[in-house]
């Protein structure tokens, strides 16, 4: 699966949170109003999810409506296998080493992370 621009993750991300097919005219009245983009642009955009397989497109009427193909979790879990090995090098401890550093993880955060780890241990 293609890492998606963020610019295409963001339109991804309102056609995953609207939950069913929605047009063109339905992403650019859910854009951010601080993130303007011309019609054209998100068509653009919208192409090229069409091009990587993200979104299938259909005729409705005059309108083309667009539907996600990829789940979010699904991407969201070959984007995060994809950052463990280029960034951590598959690294549980460099991961924890990354998220330590700076302000690092508060006892909620590791608690959290304990109480997960306890629950995949004991889940094999």
């Amino acid at each position: 699966m293609k890492r998606l621009p963020d610019s295409e993750l963001e339109l991804m991300m309102i056609i995953w949170d609207a939950g069913t097919a929605v047009t063109r005219g339905e992403i650019e009245a859910r854009l951010p109003h601080t993130r303007c983009l011309s019609a054209t642009t998100i068509l653009t955009f919208l192409t090229r999810l069409q091009e990587k397989g993200f979104v299938k497109v259909e005729k409705s009427g005059r309108s083309n409506v667009y539907e996600a193909l990829i789940t979010r979790e699904e991407y969201l879990q070959a984007e995060s296998k994809s950052i463990w090995k280029r960034l951590y090098q598959g690294s549980v401890k460099n991961f924890m080493t990354a998220l330590s550093a700076g302000e690092g993880l508060t006892d909620q955060d590791l608690s959290e992370l304990q109480e997960f780890l306890d629950q995949k241990k004991g889940g094999r």
